[in-house]
């Protein structure tokens, strides 16, 4: 598996991350030896990247990364969370999280974007997951937030970074334009990109990657199968697009898709893996695991060749943006060139 620098930073990932949120109890229940599995498959396969948040299973998700991590060589693999959501008593429980995540809610989420609460959340993620540090943390979810987020919270990263503590520092959300700012208006190093540069989605070309390119940033894609639409190689009416039912047009476009690259001896799960390393900002694709069959087909659909024809062919054919660009190439960390999807 190979690795790829965050501009400006010693910070190193793997081209292919393990998302921590599934085994956080993302919609229903993974038992706990499902999910020390899933890590040790993803370690088995390569991946060093593990990217997980407080917000995932009220805490259920840090507890349980740090827990399969703990034996192995912590200069090894790469561990980023998230500030924004510090984790308090909930004085009115009703048994069930109520965002998502089967788990107890004895405890809820407060939105806190200051210095102090930044501070807290990065020690109380620590405490959790039982590591020594983290190497990257994101603003999560600041949309409603700009203002604190800018000021307080990400200038209390940077000194952080600049002191050693951590090793990159960034903001990850749902939606690009904002992201661009962060790029250009603050110290940020890299953006947890989720959803808007996909085989369906390629809005990030309009703000978010352009400015990652113009200031030498780096971008993590994330949500590369919007919700579920592509990621199977036939998609069906029925399917999730972006955590919703997929409108009937999308689903007729991701068969389209789907059908090119069946002429191009490929899947449609592994061009949307590969898609988003057209860009030469985006260092890594992070997906989401539950089980170690998951973490192993991840892996799998990440190693397939994938020809620099299927681009052009949906180009031509309307069915991605013209102006996407032709596959970049990156350079390994031994000065090797080669092509970002040539495994």
């Amino acid at each position: 598996m190979r690795n790829r620098k965050i501009t400006n930073t010693s910070v190193e990932v793997t081209e292919l991350g393990f998302g921590a949120s599934v085994i956080g109890n993302l919609y229903r229940v993974t038992p706990v030896d499902e999910a020390a599995a899933a890590v040790e498959a993803a370690w088995d396969a390569g991946v060093r990247y593990f990217d997980t948040a407080p917000h995932y299973g009220l805490g259920l998700s840090e507890r349980r990364l740090g827990a399969a991590l703990r034996d192995r060589p912590r200069e090894e693999y790469v561990v980023s969370s998230k500030v924004g959501r510090l984790l308090v008593p909930n004085e009115q429980p009703r048994g069930v999280d109520s965002e998502g995540f089967v788990v107890r809610d004895d405890l809820r989420r407060q939105w806190d974007f200051s210095r102090d609460g930044v501070l807290r959340s990065i020690e109380d993620s620590l405490e959790r997951t039982g590591l020594d540090r983290l190497d990257i943390v994101y603003l999560h979810d600041p949309d409603d937030h700009w203002r604190q987020a800018a000021e307080e919270a990400m200038p209390v990263l940077a000194e952080l970074r600049d002191q050693g503590v951590i090793g990159a520092i960034g903001a990850g959300m749902n939606q690009s334009a904002m992201l661009a700012r962060f790029l250009r208006e603050t110290a940020a190093d890299v953006v947890m990109l989720a959803g808007r540069y996909t085989l369906l989605d390629q809005s990030a070309l309009d703000d978010v990657l352009p400015a990652a390119a113009e200031h030498g940033k780096s971008v993590v894609a994330v949500g590369v199968f919007n919700s579920g639409l592509l990621a199977r190689e036939r998609p069906a009416a029925g399917m999730k697009y972006d955590y919703e039912d997929a409108p009937p047009d999308l689903v007729a476009r991701a068969l389209a898709i789907a059908e090119v690259c069946e002429r191009h001896g490929t899947t449609l799960p592994a061009a949307a893996i590969a898609f988003p390393f057209s860009h030469p900002s985006v260092i890594n694709v992070t997906l989401g695991v539950r089980g170690p069959e998951q973490a192993r087909r991840n892996a799998e659909l990440h190693g397939r060749h994938v020809p620099e024809g299927l681009w052009d062919d949906l180009r031509l054919l309307g069915l991605i943006r013209p102006d996407v660009p032709a596959m970049s190439h990156a350079e390994d960390t031994d000065g090797e060139r080669r092509s970002s999807r040539c495994l």
